[in-house]
């Protein structure tokens, strides 16, 4: 059961998902005695406005770049890259000039679950979603953000659950 005083679940909540709005709706919902419960909470939290995916997308690392600060949001996105691997020195250059070409097409870093994923996949859907069209492009955004937010409360309810 994950039941925490209102103030720490909402910050361990905005460490999963910056996004004050989201972590209020998904509070309110507790306590959670599963942890189906607390990632459905999360679910019908969403979707994001563009706003919202401003205020989330402040807290986000470019891939490949740490947290400025430590925090708990820049842990998960420590772990989150770990597996990345970052041994092709031609592949990181290609995601690093991919990270600015996005940047200056979309005004906001490249966001996307890398949990999972490897360098290379990342790559071609950073080169595929330039070609998108700002509202297509902003959609995926919201959803990865969501995506995130799912894996990093698994871990926060493994973590703090009785």
């Amino acid at each position: 059961m994950l039941n925490l005083p209102p103030s720490e679940l909402r910050d361990l909540l905005r460490s999963c998902l910056n996004v004050d709005r989201w972590a209020d709706e998904v509070a309110a919902k507790s306590p959670f005695g599963e942890l189906d419960a607390l990632l459905a909470a999360a679910r019908d939290a969403g979707p994001l406005s563009a706003d919202e995916i401003d205020e989330a997308m402040a807290d986000h690392p470019r891939i490949g770049e740490k947290h400025a600060e430590p925090s708990a949001a820049g842990e998960f996105s420590r772990r989150e890259q770990a597996s990345l691997g970052d041994d092709d020195e031609s592949v990181n250059r290609a995601i690093a000039e991919g990270n600015a070409a996005y940047e200056e097409r979309f005004d906001r870093v490249f966001l996307i679950r890398a949990a999972g994923r490897t360098r290379l996949e990342i790559l071609s859907e950073l080169y595929r979603r330039l070609t998108l069209d700002d509202q297509a492009e902003l959609a995926i955004v919201g959803s990865e953000l969501l995506a995130i937010a799912q894996l990093r409360l698994e871990t926060v309810y493994q973590e703090h659950s009785s």
